[in-house]
């Protein structure tokens, strides 16, 4: 009889985890707001549906490597926490720069697009979250 014994899932310590939140966040921060500075003035929709690709590779990406057994309720805390990021890096660097900045939820242009890029944010990781609560 062969037996195949899957390896524990690692638990993470809290401030581990918040570290992957913060770092993985900014990986996907980084080529969104390249995306709405680069496509955006050319095509509103082109650059969203980019941002959302983006967004979700990173949240796969995310899951893969470091929750792999993640429940869909911390994938949603993930995804919260994205957003939440993702809307005071806005209003910081708004107030530093003295105007609107909305690369990275995207501009009240667009609202249909921008609730698109932010519900993103929040739902991608719970995409890819493996088992339920």
């Amino acid at each position: 009889m062969f037996s195949m014994s899957i390896a524990a899932e690692r638990k993470h310590h809290l401030a581990t985890t918040l570290a992957f939140i913060v770092v993985f966040w900014a990986i996907g921060a980084v080529p969104v707001a390249a995306a709405h500075t680069r496509f955006d003035a050319v095509s509103p929709l082109g650059s969203a549906l980019f941002k959302v690709a983006v967004i979700l590779l990173t949240a796969f990406i995310y899951i893969e490597l470091t929750a792999r057994t993640a429940t869909v309720d911390h994938a949603l805390l993930v995804g919260a926490s994205w957003v939440m990021l993702a809307i005071v890096a806005e209003v910081v660097i708004a107030s530093n720069v003295h105007h609107g900045w909305y690369e990275l939820i995207g501009s009240p242009a667009h609202p249909l697009l921008r609730d698109l890029v932010l519900f993103t944010w929040i739902g991608a990781p719970a995409l890819f979250a493996r088992h339920r609560a």
